[in-house]
């Protein structure tokens, strides 16, 4: 079946393969095994052609992004990661810009800033793709993805394109649709606002200032590592518990935000797996507070 598999994808144009490939440069995190398959379209075409194509096999499909947000297991992943990285077009006109999923939220925010836009300043520091910040409906300094977002492309694992509503998409607080049914972000719209160059750039600095000051962006992580329950601040919580700077392996609660797990140098998804328990067992055993991650855990662990 491989085989005939292999022969298939080769028949696809502006699709480009890579096989028993490494996961972790594809990570925020630097964790992880290998994919069986690799596959990086580089046309929505290549995209749509290469889900049709996967029907006919049995095969465990995943769609990675600027992987921000995710923990690859150690073992890799049995299947095919789709990456969406190269599919990074923008259209403007006036104040909606329609951008694919693959562009980085740094990239989009710096071609809203050139064009006088305001409204993406927050997700400047984002380490993500557009497509993971719709998934997610990031968020940062108050604002989020739902705030600016229109509408979206989305397609079904057949290659199948639908149009859905800001209100169909479902944004609240770290969730949406996609995470409910099974939907690949094609492209997203989004309607800013005209403003001042100099200010929207002086906010984007400062966020930007703000976040470097408060955060472990020397290291590697997959961000906030829990997502913050009603009425409480995860990073004070851990601190309170005498966790800062607790490690396992070189997985490391940070001593700068205790929100956040980094890897200090060889992490293991393992290690970060049991330091994530031990937080968690910890917190409701002291707090009766039961934290659940806010990363994805992807393949074989």
């Amino acid at each position: 079946m491989m085989e005939n598999l292999k022969k298939a994808l080769t028949s696809i144009p502006e699709l480009e393969l890579r096989y028993d490939h490494g996961l972790k440069e594809y990570t925020t995190f630097k964790i992880g095994g290998k994919a069986d398959i690799f596959a990086i379209p580089r046309s929505k075409n290549a995209l749509v052609k290469l889900l049709q194509l996967l029907q006919d096999y049995r095969l465990p499909v995943f769609i990675l992004g600027k992987g921000s947000n995710i923990i690859v297991g150690d073992k890799g992943y049995r299947g095919i990661v789709i990456y969406t990285g190269e599919l990074k077009n923008v259209n403007i006109e006036g104040n909606i810009i329609t951008a694919e999923a693959g562009i980085t939220l740094a990239a989009l925010a710096n071609k809203a800033l050139a064009a006088g836009l305001s409204g993406l300043e927050f997700a400047s520091g984002i380490p993500g793709s557009l497509g993971g910040a719709l998934y997610m409906n990031a968020g940062a300094y108050g604002s989020e993805m739902k705030d600016i977002v229109k509408g979206a492309s989305l397609l079904d694992y057949f290659g199948n394109e639908y149009i859905y509503s800001k209100e169909e998409l479902k944004l609240s607080y770290r969730h949406s649709i996609l995470q409910e049914k099974p939907l690949i972000v094609l492209s997203v719209t989004m309607e800013l606002k005209e403003g001042d160059k100099e200010e929207i750039k002086a906010k984007m600095l400062e966020l930007n200032r703000r976040r470097k000051e408060k955060q472990p962006l020397e290291w590697p992580s997959a961000g906030s590592t829990f997502k913050r329950p009603e009425g409480h601040y995860v990073g004070p919580m851990i601190e309170e518990l005498g966790l800062k700077g607790y490690r396992i392996g070189d997985a490391q609660i940070s001593e700068k935000h205790a929100g956040f797990i980094i890897n200090r140098g060889n992490a293991t998804a393992a290690d970060v797996i049991k330091l994530i328990k031990l937080v968690q067992d910890k917190v409701y055993e002291e707090k009766g507070i039961k934290l659940e991650p806010e990363p994805l855990f992807i393949g074989e662990f």
